[in-house]
């Protein structure tokens, strides 16, 4: 099976365990798959309890050599990436080559600002935790445990909704302009659209 078609996937509002479960079995099925927004990810738990154990996660190391590992990301798309690769088995050459179909992204970049992106119903937060319960979203953690990009990262992200604001209230200036026409012409083509609609169109 060759899955030729790269998935982009919103990671925004998702369950961080359940969104890279999925992706990790999608991946070694063969598909390539870009998550953007990993930034807005969610994982259960409140900051409180996410920065202690973080905290915990940070002090393993190798004993007499720390440079050698394991490292610990600080940057919410690497902290995805490194959750999805303990899934793939990525000591394996299939594993590997599964990883090297992953790219994972803060915000959306080009040029997956322009393409279509889909969500994961199976991993979303709102279906998946109830509403009473805490939850901690990445991009708080990250800032909170040293990574030094948030402030960028909302000042680009405002700049792509702008210009994307403005895409959408031209495309809407254009239907309306297009359905305008469509319903003047509609007297002129009645037996244009007699003629199409025995033929089957």
């Amino acid at each position: 099976m060759v899955l030729t078609k790269t998935m982009i996937i919103d990671g925004r509002d998702h369950l961080l365990g359940r969104l890279a479960s999925i992706v990790a079995k999608e991946l070694l099925a063969g598909q390539t798959i870009v998550i953007v927004r990993c930034d807005q990810m969610c994982v259960s738990g409140s900051l409180v309890r996410n920065r202690v154990k973080y905290a915990q996660f940070r002090k393993k190391h190798m004993n007499t050599n720390p440079r050698k590992g394991p490292f610990h990301f600080k940057s919410p798309a690497r902290m995805v990436w490194r959750t999805i690769r303990g899934m793939v088995h990525q000591k394996t050459a299939r594993g590997q080559e599964a990883l090297g179909r992953l790219s994972t992204f803060e915000g959306i970049p080009a040029p997956f600002d322009k393409q279509k992106r889909v969500v994961v119903p199976a991993a979303l937060r709102v279906m998946r935790l109830k509403d009473t319960r805490p939850y901690t979203v990445i991009g708080e953690l990250a800032h909170s445990v040293g990574w030094k990009h948030k402030d960028l990262l909302v000042k680009l992200e405002g700049k792509r909704k702008a210009e994307a604001a403005e895409f959408y209230a031209k495309k809407k200036e254009q239907e309306a302009k297009k359905k305008a026409a469509i319903e003047a012409a509609a007297g002129e083509l009645t037996k244009v659209n007699a003629v199409l609609a025995a033929a089957g169109y």
